[in-house]
């Protein structure tokens, strides 16, 4: 394995993440339709973190309430949507050894789109769909995983790749199908395709945190063994790691955190390749800090391309799908020329 370790990085690459999801909340929380004067701001924040402080903000009734209860849930939930999507991206690329690994790789995406499709025909509304795209996802990677578990070296990469693959193709010729017959679903469901962070108070944020705790707690400490693993199987037993299992585990985990992340906040492209790869350029191959620093960065970008998408079109607001793919395909270009030139993978 080539580049720094992580113990060459972690205490001031770590230090330097959080302080960038720091400075993305603040910009999140100040950025919008209504500007909110930072001194206030700040100590509104303070009041609302610290409770049993009795601080007085200067901030108008109405400006307390878009910070309390539009803001900072929604720059929230783009803080724990962007990390879990980082996250779950960085753990797929070292359970695959491929930098171009996503979090959607065994049809994810597929299927939470099935699920989504169905719920606006079956119900006709937006309610059930957080909960149908949750479940498609889940049974997509569940059917993916059966069917590599079929074929004789079912827990490589490769064949799990491939089965991802198959599955997402024969998921999306459903949803199309289901789309051409129901064609005044068609708006609501791409519109749910293209990625959106609106909430109103915290509830998609309660709903979200006990899957971000759930994959942290799991992926965070599996971060030398996916760097045992990148020697390659053989290499990883003779160490004595338990290969089926840690791939396995890795890959259950990562792909609940995107269900939850998806079920939300829709099918939001590019953080799960993007910011891992971006960590890898910067400090080493080592997962014991691409994994930290994935879930940071993630998080933080995310609240950045969540602001543009409700400021580059004010009083409208873009998909924030459309900003994320709008930085994610050129930078995914370049490193699918860099790999290519290089024959790294």
């Amino acid at each position: 394995m080539s580049g720094r370790t992580a113990r060459d990085v972690p205490r001031g690459a770590i230090a330097a993440g959080f302080a960038l999801v720091v400075v993305a909340t603040l910009v999140g929380v100040l950025g919008g339709p209504v500007d909110l004067p930072l001194g206030p701001t700040l100590v509104e924040l303070a009041d609302l973190v610290m409770p049993w402080v009795d601080l007085d903000s200067g901030l108008s009734p109405t400006e307390a309430t878009i910070l309390a209860e539009l803001r900072l849930p929604r720059v929230v939930l783009a803080l724990l949507v962007g990390g879990m999507l980082g996250l779950a991206g960085g753990s797929y690329q070292g359970v695959f050894r491929n930098p171009l690994a996503d979090p959607y790789l065994l049809g994810i995406a597929a299927g939470a789109g099935l699920g989504a499709t169905l719920a606006f025909v079956v119900e006709g509304s937006s309610a059930w769909v957080p909960a149908a795209a949750f479940v498609g996802a889940l049974a997509a990677v569940a059917a993916s995983a059966a069917i590599a578990g079929s074929m004789r070296d079912g827990a490589r990469g490769p064949t799990l790749i491939l089965a991802g693959v198959a599955m997402a193709s024969f998921l999306t010729a459903i949803q199309t199908w289901l789309q051409q017959r129901n064609a005044e679903t068609l708006r609501q469901v791409y519109a749910w395709i293209l990625g959106r962070l609106s909430t109103v108070g915290w509830d998609e944020v309660l709903v979200l945190l006990p899957y971000v705790a759930i994959a942290a707690v799991v992926l965070l400490p599996h971060g030398r063994l996916l760097d045992v693993l990148g020697f390659g199987d053989d290499e990883a037993r003779s160490l004595g790691v338990e290969v089926g299992r840690v791939r396995w585990t890795v890959l259950i985990a990562a792909s609940l955190a995107t269900a939850a992340a998806v079920a939300v906040a829709g099918l939001i492209g590019f953080v799960g390749i993007v910011i891992p790869h971006l960590v890898r350029l910067l400090v080493g191959t080592s997962y014991r800090a691409i994994l930290p620093l994935s879930l940071l960065g993630g998080g933080a970008f995310l609240v950045l391309a969540d602001l543009a998408a409700r400021t580059m079109a004010a009083p409208a607001e873009l998909p924030i799908g459309v900003v994320t793919a709008f930085v994610g395909a050129p930078f995914f270009l370049l490193v699918l020329r860099h790999q290519g030139t290089e024959g790294a993978w």
